[in-house]
Order: structure tokens, then C-alpha cells, then sequence
């Protein structure tokens, strides 16, 4: 009995100290949605669907002003998950993972692992395939980090299964666990299940609405293709050729033309498509924010959601992201940070995607590591007018060929993202001879660079980028 009683008196002892444990230090919950441009509510868009992150950003910073720095998968995730840049890396396309050149560098999980956390993850963190899954960033194997064309990963319907791109929308009778991010949700809440008495980073990344844009059909029901607006195709005049591209992801879908206008019938299915995942998206979020709160996790829990890159839905004649466009690489970001953000709303201070991982070490209590490209993002949630820095930084290749095969490098273009302007140079990989500028204001409808009365800003505006880039390579 006396044994017995010991017993019990040390349990007691171990669960409060791991409760007080656990009160001591916040949780992060960092949630990735891939493809997403600011179609939300919370960003203003009255056609969207989406309650669960609305209701998040209702209580959180919602960043007006937040861009990726290359606007694609694989080196935005490298970007924002190692706090570096891509020239940093030189990590540019697609098939490179990070880990390879750079064995020694310490990711953000991977840092709170070092300083006591779990860290765990279900769903896309790094770029597939698995060789860029990165096993150094967790305490635990990470979950749903699929490759290939299984069932639910893209398609459900018999006619599309097991194709990598078959028709470039799908709707499915279907309850959200026949395509994967059902299943990631629930993966997502089994693991909160396992974290919730120990500080935890716990990583969730969504694929939908990227490529191809299926759903469950309750969702696509939400929307009417023929009501959604339409994307305006101008391009901005006197651009050059480079900053464009042919909108190849899509159109390797078997319903989508090689080449020429996508017919009007299919712009409409295709944007409602894309709501129609997006909402689906959102009704996840929602399962899993409503497990944290379960398990009474809230109010000692950062949340963090973001996208990987913006995305053009027909804006300027494109489908698709790998652009330096504004519709390429602003992205939305929502940081909800119990205690530290003293009033909910938006900013539109300039912010980075970079800026995460300082951000999240210091809201931690973490000592921020040397070495990061960003700048904490703590000052703007406390006041939302406190300006970190006065840009944002992004680049893309070209050709568009070496996405996948980074030896065909060409051109890159660097682009300079400020209070009024984007300012943008392609320069030759090898060379790095000019090969084109341009400078437009919020509008973004025409080149403004070649202007004589802009010539003064175009030089300024140059300077700035040189300086910017030199420091960050």
C-alpha cells in the first residue's frame, strides 16, 4: 500500500510537472497551404469561402503585405524553413533538395528540436519527393509526405485515377477523406493527440488548391463558375517577354489547349475549381484548429498559416505561379500569437516569408541564431504599424525549362517589392549582363522603367536591388 501511494504521489508530481512544463513554453502550430493567393474572406474577398481561417485571422496579425522569395515550391519551402534566401541555398527549381549542399544547416523545426520541442508533421512541408523531406527537422517520422498518384493524392474518379495530370478539375461524391487532405487533417489531429502534454512544432501542409483543383462536390456546390469574376488578361504594356510565361503547368492537362486562350467555359470551371478547393482547404483548418481547442491547446498555441507562393488564376494572360508578378508572389499570412498580438487586424507593413523563422524563435523565447536572412515580425504584432524594413525581395528563373533542370539556368530576375513600386532585373545567370528592367507602380499596368521622368527612380530603385542582392547571396 505504502508503495502503492508513493506511486501515485510521483505520478501526480510528473503530470504537474509536465503540465507546468508545458505552460511554460508555447506550441507551434504552422500551417502550410499550397498555392493559396489571398482568395479569403479575411483578405477581402467577398466570393471566397472560408470561416475557419477568417475566424483564425479574426483573433491574429493579418499580413496585407507578405511575399515569398521565388515563387515556386521547392525553393520557397527551402527559403522560409532555413530563414535564407535562395541564392543563399542556390536552391532555384524543382528536382534540387537543400539538404545535399548544405548538410550542417539547422532548419526551423529542426531548431526547436535542438531546444526541447517535438517537432512532427503531416502533409507537404518540404517540396515532394521524399528526398526533400528533410528526417533531421523531426522528433518523429513525418506523415502523408507522399509521392505519386495513389488513390485521393490528385484524382478519385475511376476515369482520372492513378494519372499524374489527367483533367485539370475533378468533383467527387466523395467525404473529405477521399482525397488526401481529409486524411492529412486527420493525421494532423491524431498527432495534436500525441503532442498535447509536451511542447511541440507541429508542421501541416495542405496541397490543395494547387493542381490540379479537385474536391469534394459539396464544396464545388458552394460556388457558380458563371458568377465568379473574371481574371483580367491585360499585360502590362512595354513588358518584357522574359517576365512572362506560357502557363505550361496548366496546360499539361488533358483538357486544357497546348497552346492559345483556354476557352471561356473552362476559365469559369477553373475559378470555380479553385474556390471550390480552397473552401475544402479551409473546412480542414477548421477540423484541426477545433482539436487544438479540445485538447484546451488555444491559448498557449502560436498559429501560423501561410502559403507557399501566390498564384496567377488568368490575371496577365497566366495560369500558375513562377512569375515576379504581384499575383506570383504575394502571399497571404496570418499569425496568431496568444498574448503577444494586443489587438487583432490587419498591417500592411512589407514582410518576408523569411522573416518566420526569426519571428517564431523569438515569440518562443528562443535566442534568435545568427546568420538569417529575415527580421522578426515580433514588433508588428504588438503594434501593427511597426515597419521591420522597407522591402521584399523575390526572384524566379527562366527559362521555364529549368524548373526542372537547374544546369539550363539562363536569366534571373530580381525583384524589388517597396511601399509604392515593384521593381524588377533580369540579368544574365553567367554574364550578369542586363537583360531587362521594369518598374510599376501599384497598378502594375504598364513599364514604367523606360520613362524619362522615372530615370532618377529607375537608378535608386537599382541601387537598392544591387545592394540587396550582393548582401544576400
Amino acid at each position: 500500500m505504502r508503495f502503492l501511494i508513493c506511486w501515485m504521489l510521483a505520478a501526480c508530481l510528473f503530470n504537474e510537472s509536465a503540465a507546468a512544463q508545458q505552460a511554460g513554453k508555447k506550441n507551434v502550430l504552422f500551417i502550410i497551404v499550397d498555392d493559396l493567393k489571398p482568395v479569403l474572406g479575411c483578405y477581402g474577398d467577398t466570393n471566397a469561402r472560408t470561416p475557419n481561417i477568417d475566424r483564425l485571422a479574426a483573433n491574429g496579425r493579418v499580413f496585407d503585405r507578405a511575399y515569398c522569395q521565388e515563387a515556386v515550391c521547392a525553393p520557397s519551402r527551402a527559403s522560409f524553413m532555413t530563414g535564407r534566401r535562395p541564392d543563399q541555398l542556390k536552391i532555384w527549381g524543382l528536382s534540387q533538395p537543400f539538404r545535399p549542399l548544405h548538410p550542417t544547416i539547422i532548419t526551423l523545426p529542426q531548431y526547436f528540436k535542438n531546444n526541447g520541442y517535438t517537432t512532427a508533421a503531416a502533409g507537404k512541408i518540404y517540396h515532394d519527393p521524399p528526398a526533400h523531406h528533410d528526417p533531421a527537422s523531426w522528433s518523429w517520422p513525418a506523415l502523408l509526405g507522399v509521392t505519386g498518384n495513389g488513390p485521393g493524392t490528385k484524382y478519385v474518379l475511376t476515369e482520372n485515377a492513378g494519372r499524374s495530370k489527367a483533367a485539370a478539375t475533378e468533383r467527387a461524391a466523395v467525404e473529405d477523406t477521399g482525397y488526401i487532405d481529409g486524411k492529412v487533417a486527420e493525421a494532423a489531429i491524431d498527432l495534436l493527440s500525441r503532442l498535447k502534454d509536451k511542447p511541440f512544432f507541429l508542421a501541416v501542409g495542405f496541397r490543395r488548391p494547387h493542381l490540379p483543383f479537385t474536391a469534394p462536390d459539396r464544396y464545388w456546390q458552394q460556388f457558380d463558375g458563371r458568377s465568379l469574376p473574371l481574371p483580367d488578361t491585360t499585360v502590362p504594356r512595354n513588358a518584357p517577354a522574359i517576365a512572362f510565361h506560357q502557363s505550361q503547368e496548366l496546360r499539361g492537362y488533358t483538357d486544357i489547349p497546348e497552346q492559345g486562350a483556354i476557352p471561356g467555359e473552362k476559365v469559369k470551371e477553373l475559378l470555380q475549381g479553385y474556390y471550390a478547393a480552397v473552401s475544402y482547404t479551409d473546412a480542414q483548418i477548421g477540423k484541426l484548429l477545433a482539436a487544438l481547442d479540445s485538447h484546451g491547446l488555444t491559448s498557449n498555441t502560436i498559429v501560423v498559416l501561410l502559403s507557399d507562393h501566390g498564384f496567377h488564376l488568368g490575371e496577365q494572360g497566366m495560369w500558375a505561379k513562377a512569375t515576379n508578378f504581384e499575383n506570383a508572389t504575394r502571399v497571404p499570412l496570418i499569425i496568431n500569437a496568444p498574448g503577444t498580438v494586443a489587438k487583432a487586424g490587419h498591417t500592411s507593413v512589407l514582410t518576408e516569408l523569411v522573416d518566420l523563422y526569426p519571428t517564431l524563435t523569438a515569440l518562443c523565447g528562443l535566442p534568435v541564431p545568427n546568420g538569417l536572412a529575415g527580421k522578426s515580425l515580433v514588433p508588428v504584432l504588438t503594434n501593427a504599424r511597426a515597419a521591420v524594413k522597407n522591402y521584399a525581395l523575390s526572384q524566379f528563373i527562366r527559362p521555364y525549362a529549368a524548373l526542372s533542370d537547374e544546369s539550363r539556368i539562363a536569366a534571373m530576375g530580381y525583384s524589388l517589392r517597396t511601399g509604392r513600386y515593384r521593381f524588377t532585373e533580369w540579368y544574365d545567370f553567367k554574364t550578369q549582363a542586363l537583360i531587362a528592367t521594369e518598374l510599376y507602380n501599384d497598378e502594375g499596368t504598364v513599364n514604367l522603367a523606360a520613362e524619362p521622368l522615372q530615370a532618377k527612380n529607375v537608378a535608386d530603385l537599382r541601387t537598392q536591388l544591387k545592394k540587396l542582392v550582393g548582401e544576400k547571396k
